[in-house]
């Protein structure tokens, strides 16, 4: 984050996203402001709150994209949440605290890949080690060692390990001295396969150790919505379960390296450095938000309980917003300078239905405009990750290679945008239903087509419109398959 810019933020957005420059520059800002705070003096750090962002448009136009690339461009924990999924204290749903502890969920496997990948060096080290020992046991004691080894046997006396050991009686520790160099060898060879690859497919038996966890345990008895302290005292309270296992080489070293990484790893650390994050850089996406505003007139009659949900969803929502203290597992969580970013389509309702207090929370509001058919054009030739690549890719795992005319983008673009003028406008996930129509047998077809000889395949108009085309022209049909 510390090196981008707001023009190299919607340069880095512009990659996979079409359009919506507006919503771009408004994110940008908003994360190069986090950085500009972060440098303040903390006095006046404290009183610089972050400008929430409203995003305002139909369904398929890149909202949830731009917050999800956001996030992985700046590298900070962030989670997506349906407003929707909420209802007020004492109806069934969700607590809109639990989008602040899933928040901090995330900051922690974030936090602590990062230390894990600190110590994976050691990690390894520790767990060949043990891998060593499992294939070739250490004895317990220095007079052992000579045991290791038996008499030769006349009739094998070709086998090296064991005449290696034969020596005077007379001299008992000149005998283990020379079996433990020798045990230290063969050590040392049973490393360097190991670290080669060579023994992967050998099984040893392996004890692993797992403890259950409370949240998967109690999912349904609603644990989650349990005060932390309580949680936390079921965890203790859950004994850890061992079991021995065969396994191979390489799914053992696997294991032993999760194990010594757990080892080696400061939970205290991690924990701080992930509370740190959240507070300071965590972005929520709350979306939906246009299904928990009630339309002018509908709250304010007392209405039914669907209205009252609503408002209730509301008012839990805007001390989060705000910023309150949220009690998590791992400590107390401040969301004053969480980003919120929330999007719907406010078809039926509109942004002045939100309570005014909670749209005073979200100052920024941009409009995302809809996609038409130049829109759709470019959505499947620009981005580096286009559905038409994507395509290419999967079929030329099969052999098959696949070149798109310019007159197949153009008629796959204006199927889409027809068919979202005349039905249902879902953006641009009309192209995808597209797209799979086009290649439905193709996909089906592949591996016979390679073995038959062809490699090489060209996509034109005519080829669009015979796939799609009948589709398309009956309207009770295309309501189900496009």
């Amino acid at each position: 984050m510390d090196n981008l810019t707001p023009k190299q933020v919607v340069n880095e957005l512009d990659r996979y996203i079409i359009g919506q420059s507006e919503a771009k520059r408004s994110v940008a800002v908003a994360i190069r402001n986090r950085w500009r705070r972060q440098r303040l003096d903390p006095e006046m750090a404290r009183e610089v709150y972050p400008k929430n962002i409203i995003m305002i448009g139909p369904t398929g136009v890149g909202k949830t994209e731009i917050a999800r690339r956001l996030a992985k461009i700046t590298g900070a924990p962030f989670i997506k949440i349906e407003a929707s999924k909420f209802t007020e204290v004492g109806y069934h749903g969700r607590d809109v605290e639990s989008m602040v502890r899933d928040l901090l969920e995330q900051a922690v496997s974030i936090v602590r890949a990062e230390q894990a990948e600190l110590v994976h060096e050691k990690a390894c080290k520790s767990a060949t080690d043990q891998l060593v020992n499992l294939l070739l046991p250490t004895p317990t004691s220095v007079t052992d060692v000579s045991g290791m080894y038996p008499e030769p046997d006349p009739s094998t006396t070709g086998v090296a390990m064991q005449a290696s050991v034969r020596v005077e009686e007379s001299t008992p520790t000149a005998a283990q001295e020379e079996a433990a160099q020798r045990l230290e060898q063969t050590r040392k060879r049973l490393r360097e396969q190991l670290e080669a690859g060579k023994l992967d497919d050998r099984e040893v038996e392996l004890v692993i150790q797992q403890k259950p966890q409370a949240q998967v345990m109690f999912a349904n008895m609603g644990i989650e919505q349990m005060d932390p302290d309580m949680a936390n005292m079921f965890e203790r309270l859950i004994p850890e379960q061992t079991k021995r296992r065969k396994v191979s080489v390489a799914e053992a070293r696997q294991v032993l390296i999760e194990e010594e990484t757990d080892k080696l790893l400061d939970r205290d650390k991690i924990t701080t450095e992930a509370i740190m994050r959240t507070e300071e850089s965590g972005m929520i996406f709350l979306d939906e938000m246009d299904k928990i505003a009630s339309p002018t007139g509908e709250g304010s009659q007392g209405g039914g309980s669907p209205d009252i949900s609503r408002q209730g969803v509301q008012r839990d929502l805007l001390p989060i917003v705000e910023g309150s203290a949220v009690s998590t597992r791992y400590g107390i969580v401040n969301t004053d300078h969480i980003l919120f970013i929330a999007a719907g389509a406010f078809h039926v309702a509109s942004v002045s239905d939100l309570m005014p207090e909670l749209q005073g929370r979200f100052p920024i509001r941009v409009e995302l405009t809809p996609l038409g058919k130049e829109d759709f054009v470019r959505i499947l030739t620009e981005p580096s990750n286009a559905l038409t690549r994507q395509q290419q890719a999967l079929l030329k795992v099969e052999g098959l290679d696949i070149h798109f005319d310019k007159s197949s983008i153009d008629a796959m673009a204006d199927l889409a945008s027809k068919a979202n003028a005349n039905m249902e406008n879902i953006g641009a996930r009309r192209l995808m239903t597209i797209i799979e129509k086009v290649f439905e047998q193709i996909n089906f077809d592949a591996p016979e087509m390679v073995e038959s000889g062809q490699s090489r395949l060209t996509i034109d108009d005519k080829f669009v419109c015979q796939q799609v085309q009948s589709i398309v022209n009956d309207k009770d049909l295309s309501k189900f398959v496009l």
